[in-house]
């Protein structure tokens, strides 16, 4: 139903910044929230941010808070997740994620995934 393709990761030393991009296509609603998560190699996926397409509300992870910041144009159903102060902890495979509904920190609530877009950090 949703297509998800993100884009924007790297290899960057510690402090640097990056910025990940989201785009949606196929069939898109105006109440969907749209979600950023990411697994590092042995670890579970875990939330790092989310934004509601109604209402313009954010939530954040508390590792990522003050240096994560996540936006969205619903113009081009879009969403970005902008990177500053990136520390070694950060590196994992960063996925987009897209719901029905609020924005919520539980994975097994999104329906449409993204590939994934591989983010390292080196110290």
């Amino acid at each position: 139903q949703v297509q998800l393709v993100e884009s924007g990761g790297g290899l960057v030393q510690a402090g640097g910044s990056l910025r990940l991009s989201c785009i949606a296509s196929g069939r898109t609603f105006s109440d969907y929230a749209m979600g950023w998560f990411r697994q590092a190699p042995g670890k579970e996926r875990e939330f790092v941010a989310a934004i509601n397409w109604s209402g313009g509300g954010t939530i954040y992870a508390d590792s990522v808070k003050g240096r994560f910041t996540i936006s969205r144009d619903t113009g081009r159903n879009t969403v970005a997740l902008q990177m500053d102060s990136l520390k070694p902890e950060d590196t994992a495979v960063y996925y987009c994620a897209a719901r029905f509904g609020i924005a919520l920190m539980r994975d097994r609530m999104y329906n449409y995934w993204g590939q994934g877009t591989q983010v390292t950090v080196s110290s």
